[in-house]
């Protein structure tokens, strides 16, 4: 009975943020330590927490912890006194926003009118205003069910704390279910403020019975990382298809104005505007967002008023094609034609997707409002004016756009259009960084130098080896299809793919998450995932007329991203297995049978529990080791922000004369780590500094007899932690109180007398120095400067390995560590302050 007033005290620690809700909590308590399980971990309670309706779904909902350990306490005392900063959803800073967003988000899908009934007749005939009127149907429902009722009403809402694309969803969900692959989960990440975990009440078993399943099926975890790296790939590819056909569709425009001007010319102009565009992404998606947006303003105005003065001039009855009947038409007179049309009537809605992926650089309410008030009537109007241009002068298909503007505002609108299909580009470029960033790191793309452009807006970065790369592939593309009509074939699978992705994604996210009604999610499904598989059935007929590029693209970037990821957790289950036990370190005694100098070593690894084994080899190599030794790990939860404040969470690794401490210093995916080593160093110090005072008044308040019953459980259940059992090891015990004075707490008389006996760089096992004690050791080996421990790892597989997995270890994830970014390139750390020492992993 007294572990069910653990338990239920756990619960009660954990819930408490609900703020009185009725909806229950789901506390997941496990944590990832395969070497090692509490003394307690094999017992079952069979007691009764004293409220009927939870019965079986309550105790899998509510999991025993493996260990409550100083992380997870210090977690909920920090998350305790932090409360969450909210977005500032005012009314002008929204307008101002949305207006970037015409810039940034909706260019690639403004800009659709300069080609979409081009390729759609390209491959159907005009024979009667029945074609074209069906042809505008499909177009005008297309636009309203996927980007307005699909993104806006419902995937913005599937967003991660304000961040979008399909590694957001994948975190979220990553946060609800421990579907991660790499191994370092921790109960105490669940007490960061931003993590928000709001999860099912007990009543909804089919939540539980998803999370279950997805947690325990190796195979599930590996085809839903797969699914979202898939994703990920044709977000890379919309980003070099989209500025080849945006720019090349508007300079081919002048081939009907000037004799002489051909092919070759549009190949040549557009690759000089492709490589101004991506030279000025240096300066950022604010910057560019500001400068552009003025720009998409005019063009949506122009596209509006074209449209309306088509309509009037040509045909009013083209507004018959909100009849859906039409698309009935359409299909009946041209049968396959029609079918195969549909990759053309797809590339209205191209852009759609960075509508979810920008998402990071803007807000839900800017995109809605712009979306709804501005692109959507505006789309409608420029496509019901070029239907009804058509009707009267059908053999004009192929460049009906520029046709159909009034010969007087030719040059205006040209000079619009093609400024705005670079804006266009501007869409899928920043998603394309956005999405590199989350998959960097969520460890799942090699490590590459990431610029913060913003101070005011986190997620606006810039890649400078992914936007090179991106120019050359632009440039690539256009110079072997030079015709739009073969890479509009290869568009539509890039988009379409990645539609579906994201409809698979809110799909879990609803049943798991949102709790949403089976009914309801199963209609999402039908409806969104009918049309898009219809759609990409029609594209990927064109795979062997362009088709095949999309394919190319998401292959290669599939193979680096899961290379890279398969490496990363190989590695780390071998650190796993590999770190140095705790009696080898209470062997070597508190010198580590090597000589303790002033001064402290921050040695870098991935661990989040144990010594790692790295440790040994700098024992092993160096002939002095520094008197206090922090093991830092850089860890990045499934969240977006971490709080600056809730950045380092810390434990002693050893007996308190050992001055070692772990630190794992926590970071969002949107998280930019920019700091300078010195800020870096001194926020460490302070945190560590308020560890040693809190452990000090929790020591305090225990000696006093001032525990309450459930906090005396939990102090038993923390005794059993790896490093405490059988060593006198003082761990945190109880949530740690702030705004009290702690200098002097634990310091006795004879504790003074003795610490002004010893060298402040070493302490004997027989004493027990205070508060001040500690305080002032630190301090002195911080006056002695920090130095950095890095292990630079070698990862070889097995001799004994499948062929397979040697060419893929040994080699592609080998060739990837080589050449991305050091852990020393983001540190910003004078070489003079780094050691670094070798080691092979084999796995």
């Amino acid at each position: 009975m007294k572990l069910d007033r653990i338990e239920e005290s756990s619960v009660r620690l954990l819930g408490s943020s609900s703020g009185g809700s009725s909806e229950s909590r789901w506390v997941d308590g496990s944590e990832v330590d395969w070497d090692e399980d509490p003394p307690w971990s094999n017992n079952k309670s069979n007691g009764s927490d004293g409220r009927e309706g939870y019965g079986s779904i309550r105790r899998r909902l509510v999991k025993k912890p493996k260990r409550v350990d100083s992380f997870d306490v210090e977690a909920m005392e920090i998350a305790a006194s932090h409360n969450q900063h909210s977005k500032d959803d005012s009314l002008w800073p929204t307008l101002a926003l949305a207006f970037q967003t015409l810039g940034v988000v909706y260019g690639d899908m403004g800009t659709s009118p300069l080609y979409v009934f081009a390729d759609v007749f390209s491959k159907v005939p005009i024979g009667s205003d029945d074609d074209v009127l069906g042809a505008l149907s499909l177009i005008m429902y297309t636009i309203a069910l996927i980007p307005l009722a699909k993104y806006v009403f419902i995937v913005l809402k599937a967003n991660d704390n304000g961040e979008g694309g399909t590694f957001a969803l994948y975190s979220l969900i990553c946060r609800y279910a421990n579907v991660n692959l790499l191994p370092n989960r921790q109960q105490a990440d669940e007490q960061i403020s931003s993590y928000r975990l709001k999860l099912p009440t007990p009543e909804l078993e089919r939540a539980l019975k998803i999370k279950e399943t997805l947690e325990r099926t190796s195979f599930l975890k590996n085809m839903l990382l797969v699914l979202v790296l898939i994703g990920t790939s044709m977000i890379i590819g919309d980003g070099i298809l989209t500025p080849a056909i945006s720019v090349m569709s508007a300079i081919s425009g002048l081939q009907d104005q000037i004799n002489g001007f051909g092919t070759g010319e549009v190949v040549s102009i557009s690759i000089v505007v492709l490589v101004a565009l991506f030279s000025i992404q240096r300066f950022g998606t604010g910057k560019v967002g500001f400068m552009f947006a003025p720009v998409l303003a005019l063009w949506f105005f122009s596209l509006g008023s074209i449209g309306i003065y088509n309509i009037l001039k040509y045909d009013i009855t083209v507004v018959r094609a909100l009849n859906p009947a039409y698309i009935y038409y359409f299909f009946k007179n041209n049968g396959k034609s029609a079918w195969s049309a549909l990759g053309g009537c797809v590339l209205c809605i191209t852009g759609a997707e960075a509508m979810f992926a920008d998402l990071g650089h803007f807000s839900v309410p800017a995109i809605q409002i712009a979306f709804t008030c501005v692109v959507f009537p505006c789309l409608l109007l420029a496509y019901m004016g070029q239907a009804a241009f058509l009707m009267k002068n059908p053999t004009s298909y192929s460049s009906v756009f520029y046709k159909s503007v009034p010969a007087s505002l030719f040059w205006p609108v040209f000079v619009i259009a093609t400024l705005g299909a670079m804006i266009a580009s501007q869409a899928m470029i920043s998603a394309t960084f956005s999405c590199v960033k989350q998959s960097m790191a969520l460890g799942c793309f090699p490590r590459l130098k990431i610029i913060h452009t913003s101070r005011k807006f986190m997620g606006q970065i810039y890649i400078p080896v992914i936007n090179w790369f991106l120019m050359i592939m632009c440039i690539v593309v256009v110079s072997i299809f030079r015709s739009t009509t073969d890479i509009a074939n290869a568009y539509g699978i890039a988009e379409v793919g990645v539609m579906m992705v994201s409809t698979t994604l809110v799909t879990l996210v609803m049943l798991l998450i949102w709790q949403t009604n089976l009914f309801l999610a199963f209609c999402f499904v039908l409806v969104f995932g009918s049309v898009e598989v219809i759609y990409m059935s029609s594209v990927l007929s064109k795979i062997f007329e362009g088709g095949w590029l999309p394919l190319a693209f998401a292959s290669f970037f599939l193979s680096v991203m899961y290379t890279w990821n398969y490496g990363s957790v190989l590695k780390y289950r071998r650190e796993v297995r590999e770190k140095i036990s705790m009696d080898l370190m209470l062997d070597l005694g508190s010198n580590l049978g090597t000589v303790r100098v002033p001064g402290i070593g921050l040695l870098y690894n991935e661990l989040v529990q144990g010594v790692p084994s790295i440790f040994l080899q700098f024992l092993l190599s160096l002939p002095a080791l520094h008197s206090t030794v922090v093991f830092v790990c850089i860890k990045y939860v499934p969240i977006p922000v971490v709080p600056q404040e809730e950045r380092f969470l810390f434990r002693r690794v050893c007996p308190k004369d050992y001055h070692m401490f772990r630190c794992v210093a926590r970071y969002g995916y949107k998280d930019v780590r920019k700091e300078d080593h010195h800020a870096f160093e001194q926020l460490l110090i302070e945190s560590l500094e308020n560890f040693l005072r809190k452990e000090a008044l929790e020591a305090a308040l225990e000696l006093e007899g001032n525990l309450t019953d459930n906090l005396d459980s939990i102090s038993v259940d923390m005794r059993n932690s790896d490093l405490a059992a059988g060593n006198g090891v003082e761990e945190l015990r109880i949530p740690l109180i702030h705004g009290q004075n702690l200098e002097g707490i634990g310091t006795s008389t004879s504790h003074e007398a003795a610490s002004t006996l010893l060298p402040s760089s070493y302490m004997s096992s027989d004493e027990d120095p205070g508060l001040e004690y500690e305080l002032a050791a630190l301090r002195e080996a911080t006056e002695s400067g920090f130095t950095y421990l890095l292990g630079h790892g070698d990862v070889r597989a097995k001799k004994n390995s499948f062929f397979f997995k040697k060419l893929v270890i040994n080699y592609f994830y080998a060739f990837l560590r080589k050449n991305c970014r050091g852990g020393t390139a983001n540190m910003k750390v004078p070489h003079t302050n780094i050691m670094q020492v070798g080691m092979t992993y084999m796995v």
